[in-house]
């Protein structure tokens, strides 16, 4: 594969993710301390959207990946954001893209660190859960649609032509 089909996965960050989403994270001092000040709040750290739907909490188990990895599609939910919460403290790969005229750009690729969850915002592109460690136990707190509407409305899926190589951080 030519090299300007690979993508060097890197550190996340939340200035490098801000562009797709948020960081979710219990980093600095707490907002809040609660429970007879045995509980640090950290409040809000995530924009959530539903839409005309509901927000749910659903629980994934996906296979452990292995990188290099071939990437050869991405996803948005434009009716909605999507979290996921890893279970575990393992790494995981995110994979974004920015929207260049309703297709996916070129991909970004993170890998993020241990006690961080990832929150899509609403139609952003974005890979498939990835888990680099087994058990690839996520929470994922996204849009549930209400009974009238189509599956399909809040997926898009786009199939590159030419698949991306994702190689891990130097």
């Amino acid at each position: 594969m030519s090299d300007d089909r690979q993508i060097r996965a890197q550190p996340i960050t939340a200035e490098a993710f801000a562009p797709f989403g948020d960081l979710i994270e219990a980093a600095g001092d707490p907002d809040k301390i609660i429970n007879q000040g045995l509980c640090g709040r950290f409040h809000d750290r995530a924009t959530l959207e539903f839409g005309a739907g509901r927000a749910g909490i659903s629980l994934f188990r996906a296979k452990a990946r292995a990188l290099p990895l071939v990437l050869d599609m991405v996803e948005r939910h434009p009716a909605g954001s999507q979290a996921f919460v890893p279970m575990t403290p393992d790494p995981f790969l995110v994979i974004v893209a920015p929207d260049v005229d309703g297709r996916p750009g070129t991909p970004l690729a993170f890998v993020t660190r241990s006690g961080l969850a990832v929150n899509y915002h609403a139609g952003t592109w974005h890979g498939v859960l990835t888990p680099l460690t087994a058990p690839g136990l996520f929470a994922v707190v996204d849009r549930i649609a209400t009974t009238e509407e189509a599956p399909s409305v809040n997926l898009e899926e786009h199939w590159f032509d030419t698949p991306w190589t994702v190689l891990p951080p130097l």
